[in-house]
């Protein structure tokens, strides 16, 4: 496939800063408008997660590194909120684009490919951002956090939101209609989720299992902003910080070149 002639790379000392804001801007007015459905029902969701954790085992046991059971989840849940509004950001306005057409208007405006990579992307990961601490502060009178590093947990954090964030710009241009959507976010997000120690110790798993979880980039963002708020940590934070920052590189460059040549959204 050809690249799109007007989505032609341009020198960085050019790019359209007002317009990559323009577009983030839209995507952000569009997260709030429907506030109470992107920033509420992650919040009560997660909030019933904790809930069921604490009927469930009375908020006690112990995890690892000291923690109770529901300290040791709680930054899971947290992550599990942020990573599917990271996803679902980046991946649903550009189904929306395409079937309402809205994405010619995209594609005809003085913008090159790197920066409406940046727009998605970015709109995207502050969406996810701001699910993320919302839904911290609903949790935080609940779970004794030590939150002994918080600068770390918020690293971790924008590297997980940016990961999420761009793999929905990924599926957005891949998918054809929203059953698309569904399908990559049941069979791709929620196994990622799941399966990626938010909800459970490593060292409960089979050596097996412990290696092949290490492979989920999810479990690199659960585990290291969970020792940013707890102090304890499962895998070095060090190299998982690295798989995340090689992750986003690697997805980032995928998603401009993808836009570059016009994949799926080229008429």
């Amino acid at each position: 496939m050809e690249p799109n002639p007007s989505l032609a790379p341009r020198s960085f000392g050019r790019l359209n800063g007002r317009g990559v804001w323009t577009l983030i801007y839209r995507d952000l007015r569009r997260y709030w408008k429907y506030g109470v459905e992107s920033i509420g029902g992650p919040i009560v969701s997660s909030l019933l997660f904790l809930a069921v954790f604490v009927l469930a085992l009375g908020g006690q046991g112990e995890a690892g590194g000291g923690l109770t059971f529901v300290q040791f989840v709680a930054p899971g849940i947290v992550m599990f909120a942020l990573m599917h509004s990271g996803f679902f950001n980046g991946a649903a306005p550009l189904v929306h684009d395409k079937h309402e057409g809205m994405i010619q208007d995209v594609l005809s405006a003085p913008l090159n490919a790197f920066e409406v990579a940046a727009g998605y992307g970015l709109s995207a990961t502050l969406n996810a951002l701001v699910t993320g601490v919302a839904v911290l502060a609903a949790m935080t009178p609940f779970v004794d956090l030590p939150f002994g590093q918080p600068l770390v947990a918020l690293l971790f954090a924008v590297a997980g939101a940016a990961l999420f964030g761009l793999t929905g710009v990924l599926i957005g241009l891949w998918a054809d209609k929203w059953d698309h959507y569904s399908a990559a976010e049941s069979f791709l997000i929620l196994p990622l989720g799941v399966l990626s120690g938010a909800f459970f110790p490593l060292d409960s798993l089979p050596a097996l299992a412990r290696t092949l979880i290490l492979f989920n980039p999810a479990f690199h963002v659960i585990d290291g902003v969970r020792y940013g708020l707890t102090g304890y940590a499962a895998w070095s934070p060090a190299a998982s910080l690295a798989v995340l920052l090689i992750a986003d590189l690697a997805l980032a460059w995928l998603v401009w070149r993808l836009i570059a040549i016009g994949y799926k959204i080229k008429p």
